[in-house]
This record gives C-alpha cells, structure tokens and sequence, in this order.
C-alpha cells in the first residue's frame, strides 16, 4: 500500500503552479487569502490545499452540479469500522493512510469522510480530533461524530518476555519498535509520549519499513521481526498478544454536514447502535461504545 506523501510547495513553485508572479503570492499570504504554512521562516504551500482551493472556488454555469465525492472513509485503519461499513450495508470503502493523510484527502474533497484519532504533542488531555476542525478555517460545513473510544497501547509478545510497562521501558531495554508511517494516529500518540518522558525518537530501535496498520505491528511481532509497537487491544487479542494499556482515545469520523444525512452514512450511523455492533466490539475487546453515533462538534 502507498502512503500518501503531502506535496509542499516553496513560494516560487506555488506561484509557477498557480501561474501567478512571486509578488502576488506574498500579497495573498499577507492577505490571508491563499493557504500556507510557514516552517522555519519559509512560507510553504500544501499542494492539496491549493488544489481545494482552487476547485472550491470553481464558477459552475446555471444547473452544473459538483462532482460525486469518492463513497470512501479514509483515515485510520480500524478492524471494527472496516467491520460495521461492511455489515451496515452503508456501501462505503475504506482506505487506510493514516490519521493526517486521511484528514488531507477529506479536506481536498477526495474522500467522503475521515476515521481519525490525533493527539496533541504537549497535552494528553487536548482534544485534538476536534482541534484539528477548529484550525482548517475553510471547514465550515463539517461535522465529527463518534465512533467509539479505543484502548491504545503496547502490542508484546505472549509472556511480554522484555518486561516492558512503559516507553521508558522500551527505550532502556533497547526494544524493536515497530513504526507507523508519519502522520498516523499510532505514531502521532508515540510522539507525544517521547516527547513527554523527554525521549528522542533516534534513541529507539526502529523496525523499518513502517507498518500501515495495526495489524501489521502484530505481524511483525508474531513473525519475531519486532518486540512491540503502539496498537489497539482488540488487535493484540485478535493476534493472540499481549497488551500494556496506555490510553483510552476518541476515535471519530469527520464529514461534511450534507453527506451526513445521505443515505450511506444513515446507514453506518444506525448501525452504531445496533447489538451485532455492541457484540463484536466485545469480541474484540479494548472498544467503548457509549459515545457511539453521537456528535461531538459541528462547524
């Protein structure tokens, strides 16, 4: 599977893209009018983003209607989503890029929805799904609705041989670690917790190439390629592993508000209610459902 790789432009490239003069990109970045970023002193410029831009802006001529977006829930992989769009009948695929990749698709007007579950750098009690709605100005029609709330942690072999409790533990012991690709919700929260026990992702023993999904780090764990990585207890017990819990997160699906109520959705949003949904959660096991189906923010 490819990852989606987020294309940057510098200012040059966006004007030659744009076919604009430099001065003029540096008037609508003064503006507020075209979307950048600025890393480092630079001024760049997400192509997706100014693709959606773009085409937001189109001028259509009197009854042309926009095109179908894609019937896809992009995003975070997840067993019990790719479950329930399956049994709901709702029709939808999925695609699983990762958490930031997924939102990008669903920005840029690709995808019909996003599975997400970010996490800030700084804050672990930050709710950073919706954060990330609040600070894409250009969202105003959106709304995220809960899935559920999932148990994240350490996936380790049966017996956890390395006695492993912790990040710290893992840094120390010098464990494999199984990475997720830049910008997953897996690596985003592996960050953090570095990042807040004041340990540099270099000081890991990374297993490359990254895996796409949690399953594949139970793979790789089962196959004795790896010690551990950061995935989903209903995962590790599916695999026959065992978990060191870390955090119970949302995990949330963000569309626009008019596709919301289009009749795939309905679908899959009903049957967040529904038993069959409860029991195979249970099966699974590490999924909290009482938030299912409810909306956690509207823009």
């Amino acid at each position: 599977m490819q990852v989606h790789i987020v294309q940057l432009f510098t200012t040059a490239e966006a004007a030659a893209y744009l076919r604009l003069k430099e001065r003029k990109i540096y008037e609508m970045v003064a503006e507020g009018t075209v979307p950048c970023t600025k890393v480092t002193g630079r001024w760049l410029f997400p192509k997706t983003e100014l693709d959606h831009w773009l085409t937001s802006s189109v001028m259509r001529p009197a009854g042309m209607t926009r095109p179908e977006t894609a019937p896809i829930v992009g995003g975070s992989h997840d067993p019990l989503l790719e479950w329930a769009l399956r049994e709901s009948g709702s029709g939808l695929a999925t695609l699983a890029v990762g958490s930031e990749a997924g939102f990008s698709r669903f920005v840029a007007g690709e995808t019909l929805a996003a599975a997400i579950h970010l996490h800030a750098l700084e804050d672990v009690k930050a709710d950073a799904n919706v954060t990330a709605i609040k600070n894409r100005g250009e969202l105003q029609d959106v709304v995220l609705i809960a899935f559920c709330r999932r148990e994240q942690g350490l996936l380790v072999a049966p017996g956890n041989p390395l006695k492993l409790g912790s990040i710290e533990d893992v840094s120390r012991a010098r464990a494999r670690v199984c990475m997720r690709p830049n910008g997953a919700g897996a690596q985003l929260l592996l960050l953090a917790l570095l990042h807040r026990a004041k340990v540099s992702l270099d000081q890991l023993a990374a297993v490359t190439p990254a895996s796409q999904t949690g399953p594949d780090i139970a793979q790789a764990i089962r196959a004795g390629r790896a010690d551990t990585g950061i995935a989903t207890r209903g995962v590790a017990n599916t695999a026959g592993l065992d978990f060191i819990p870390i955090i119970w997160e949302p995990f949330d699906l963000v569309m626009r508000q008019r596709d919301y109520f289009q009749p795939p959705m309905q679908s899959l949003v009903n049957f967040l209610h529904s038993e069959e949904l409860r029991t195979r959660a249970r099966e699974l096991g590490g999924y909290d459902l009482s938030v299912a189906g409810t909306v956690r923010f509207v823009n």
